[in-house]
């Protein structure tokens, strides 16, 4: 599976938010598995702790996230099916605890990019177990800046938090608990559950339906831009949607409010059990990665309708640098691959990149894009209009990638969305696509404060 909050005051243009810290990627997450850092393997993930360094030690918030191989069917609380995944672990869903509740192999530690520091030559910080270091020198690859940040195991004074809560997220499902109320084999389930940082707001009502987003960076007017991320196989096919995947059967996998980054993980899409979602909430930045997991589709669209509140903001994608403003008149524009899209306007700045993981032949991206307040096609979810609806369109026959269908391939769709104030450009869209396609490079290795360096022996050189 794939995985991915500091409250530094980041500044109010987005040109120049790209350049705060040591690093010039704030809003990003570094996401380390257990098998990367094995010098930490079997502690426990609350005596994990984590500092940057400036003129002196300052504690940073980390977090560690449990990982369990499950099988399908005990996610959704039946009998197993014989095929299993490795989940998020969640002891208030079906898919339970780690049974091994110590940092292992397959878990996930993380923690933010803007947190990092500069190299270290100093003794420990406080409250550490002397010799337990781990120093992680991070360097991009495009411009070749570094930062440091310092894993320690604590002695039991610290919290991994370091005082911060980056992410709030509040799973609220309207029937009561979870396990004992959610009904698995048939829907809907309402939810009212919210996602808070100080740059955004966001909203499900169900399972796949997201339909409310604020942005809150900076000067942004927080008003609500979003009608509903979609779900189609084409424009105006009513047969599948975000809504039918919801009232259809499914599961969570995990439901995680931590202080680094909240995760919401779920599966079943209709006819696709195993079709999976997982979103990845951090201060600035949400990160979805869907797994495609059916049998075959003749088409897949998967898009953003905005609201009426989005009028006035304009529309950019790499297709289209020149943008088109949102107010509900059509446009011609350009469709495509896309790799990023903007929208940007006084109600703040959003930024999508996209990528496709794929091992089926062939397979060419196209895109859709709709700004129209008498569409032509049914709206299938939502309200009547198309603000700016846009995002990928996949407009041919898709393959089985059902792997309980006997021979499949493999989709999976990543969508990384930044939260700015106003004043993003098309520039600033293009460099976090490009820093998304260009990870940071990761040294791991023991931290050694000074004193215990050896020493260099200079010796004098005879006549």
């Amino acid at each position: 599976m794939l995985r991915t909050t500091t409250v530094l005051c980041l500044a109010s243009l987005g040109a120049v938010a790209l350049n705060a810290g040591p690093l010039q990627r704030p809003l990003d997450p570094v996401v380390l598995s257990g098998a990367e850092l094995p010098m930490l393997i079997g502690q426990p993930p609350e005596r994990i702790v984590a500092f940057g360094y400036q003129s002196g030690w300052r504690q940073i918030p980390v977090q560690v996230d449990e990982r369990v191989v499950v099988d399908y069917g005990q996610v959704y609380g039946t009998i197993p099916v014989g095929l299993s995944t490795l989940a998020y672990a969640d002891p208030n869903t079906f898919t339970g605890p780690d049974p091994d509740p110590s940092f292992d192999a397959d878990d996930e530690l993380v923690f933010m990019v803007a947190d990092a520091g500069g190299p270290a030559a100093a003794a420990e910080p406080p409250g550490v177990v002397p010799g337990s270091g781990v120093q992680i020198r991070l360097t991009d690859p495009l411009d070749g800046r570094s930062a440091y940040v310092y894993l320690f195991v604590s002695d039991g004074s610290l919290d991994p938090s370091a005082g911060r809560d980056d992410v709030a997220y509040t799973f609220h499902l309207l029937s009561g608990s979870y396990i004992q109320t959610y009904n698995t084999l048939s829907g809907p389930n309402p939810e009212d559950s919210w996602i808070q940082t100080d740059r955004y707001r966001t909203h499900f009502s169900d399972r796949w339906i997201r339909d409310v987003l604020e942005i809150h960076a900076g000067a942004s007017g927080g008003v609500d831009i979003l009608d509903h991320h979609k779900v189609l196989f084409e424009p105006g096919n009513c047969g599948r949607s975000e809504q039918t995947f919801s009232e259809g059967e499914g599961a969570f996998f995990a439901n995680i409010d931590g202080p680094v980054r909240a995760i919401r993980s779920y599966l079943g899409a209709n006819s696709g059990p195993l079709t999976q979602r997982d979103h990845f909430f951090y201060r600035g930045q949400q990160r979805i990665v869907t797994y495609l997991r059916v049998h075959p589709i003749p088409s897949i669209m998967d898009f953003y309708d905005y609201s009426p509140a989005a009028a006035g903001m304009v529309y950019y994608d790499n297709l289209n640098p020149g943008g088109v403003v949102v107010d509900g008149v059509p446009d011609a524009v350009q469709t495509g691959t896309l790799s990023w899209q903007l929208v940007t306007g006084p109600q703040g700045s959003l930024t999508i990149v996209l990528a496709l993981q794929t091992d089926i032949a062939g397979l060419v991206g196209n895109s859709y894009y709709s700004d129209d307040l008498t569409p032509s096609v049914t709206q299938c979810t939502g309200d009547g209009f198309e603000y700016a609806a846009s995002g990928p369109y996949l407009d041919q026959s898709i393959p089985n990638t059902d792997p309980l269908q006997g021979a499949f391939n493999t989709l999976i769709g990543v969508r990384s969305v930044y939260y700015d104030p106003p004043g993003f450009s098309p520039a600033d869209a293009q460099t976090r696509a490009a820093q998304l396609a260009n990870p940071l490079l990761r040294d791991i290795r023991a931290y050694v404060p000074p004193a215990l360096q050896p020493r260099r022996h200079v010796g004098l050189r005879r006549p």
